[in-house]
């Protein structure tokens, strides 16, 4: 069984303060069992003050996040802050694990990352499993690297564990402050991850665009390379954008690319999943936010601020709803809070609206790309997905 709690400072500035503000939270909610762990997300301006690094220094247990431009739990009441989720547990282990600096796809590098955390775990005689249960992620934004290269490494690694988690973000316009947390050390390249073995059976939601914002129409891939869309239905991308309705500018591009995300179905019994467009080519091909595979059956939506807090509510209301609930992990695009406008607390305030009336800990914290398995409509197997302009949320 784990337990857990949350703690939040908004003090940026005084070192101290915030970490005796986070400490005492801490001690009021009681001692730690056995193993323990801490999940930490904060505002970049936390990064560079000292805060993070002296709070980890601090604290008696393992820690890994990443930084964020928004994050809020039960208690805080801005979305600039520093929180801190400790899950606890006397029979659920956890393991950290971080990887080498990445410069590339290189595979090699995250297998042996993974290889040496569950051999450290072994060695510890706390498990008498060879596989975690469960997957935390927290992976850097790389610009040669994308998030798919992280979820297919961990597969192949971990034989398609349940991987859920976040890519960093920031505030800044060229998100040159997004970094990942590994206990007192700060990185702009490791990927982070924490190995959860167990009797645990964690439930995930995903909420994407909505089904009444998804145009009818679609097609079928039938040229790609990575996350780049060369032809569907054996017609440029651009073509087919424009057979929806979409119109080009004085330049012949596509206008407004990045408010109609494909929803894209991998056509193998899994629910489709959103995928962010960031540039359309000269050649007319679709550069995404994620890869996409030959045959996979392509639909546009449009995201905007109604239908994301219609999809937030649907799943947050089913994920209250659940039975035996004690801590839930939230993670939501950045896509998702740019289409709230002048109230860019809005979806943070509903999620905590609902949950506030719930015994649940929780955090929600934006993304800069979402980690979530998937579940088969046939079965209870999972397929490990990684989303654009989503929200996603793991349950214990």
């Amino acid at each position: 069984m784990i337990q857990a709690r949350t703690a939040f400072t908004n003090e940026i500035d005084d070192v101290a303060i915030a970490v005796e503000e986070i400490t005492r939270q801490l001690e009021t909610a009681g001692s730690y069992k056995k193993h323990t762990i801490g999940l930490l997300n904060a505002y970049a301006e936390y990064v560079e003050s000292g805060v993070v690094s002296a709070l980890a220094s601090a604290l008696p247990f393992d820690i890994i996040g990443t930084t964020t431009l928004g994050t809020w739990t039960k208690d805080s009441d801005i979305l600039e802050s520093l929180t801190l989720t400790v899950l606890t547990s006397d029979d659920v282990f956890f393991q950290k694990g971080l990887t080498e600096p990445i410069s590339g796809e290189d595979e090699s590098i995250i297998l042996s990352a993974y290889e040496n955390a569950v051999a450290e775990a072994q060695a510890s005689g706390n498990v008498n499993q060879e596989k975690p249960a469960l997957i935390l992620s927290y992976a850097p934004l790389l610009m040669n690297t994308g998030g798919d290269f992280f979820i297919q490494a961990m597969d192949k690694a971990s034989g398609g564990i349940a991987n859920f988690g976040t890519v960093s973000v920031d505030h800044t316009p060229d998100y040159s402050q997004c970094r990942v947390f590994y206990n007192d050390k700060i990185y702009t390249d490791r990927y982070a991850f924490m190995l959860i073995f167990g009797d645990i059976v964690p439930k995930f939601f995903v909420a994407s665009v909505s089904s009444e914002s998804i145009l009818a129409k679609t097609g079928l891939v039938t040229a790609a390379s990575g996350n780049q869309i060369q032809t569907i239905n054996d017609n440029t991308v651009s073509d087919f954008l424009v057979s929806l309705g979409l119109t080009k500018d004085e330049n012949d591009m596509i206008i407004g690319t990045n408010t109609y995300p494909f929803i894209v179905d991998y056509n193998d019994g899994t629910a489709p999943i959103a995928r962010v467009i960031f540039a359309i080519t000269p050649e007319g091909y679709a550069v995404c936010g994620g890869n996409i595979p030959i045959g996979a059956t392509m639909s546009v939506g449009t995201i905007d601020k109604p239908s994301v807090l219609s999809t937030t509510e649907a799943e947050i209301r089913a994920l209250a709803a659940t039975e035996n609930a004690s801590v839930a992990i939230i993670f939501s695009c950045v896509g998702r809070y740019f289409t709230m406008g002048y109230e860019p607390q809005k979806e943070a305030e509903l999620i905590h609206d609902i949950l506030g009336q719930t015994n649940i800990s929780f955090n929600i914290t934006y993304s800069g790309g979402e980690i979530c398995p998937m579940k088969h409509n046939d079965s209870d197997a999972y397929a490990n997905r990684f989303h654009n302009d989503s929200l996603i949320a793991c349950i214990f």
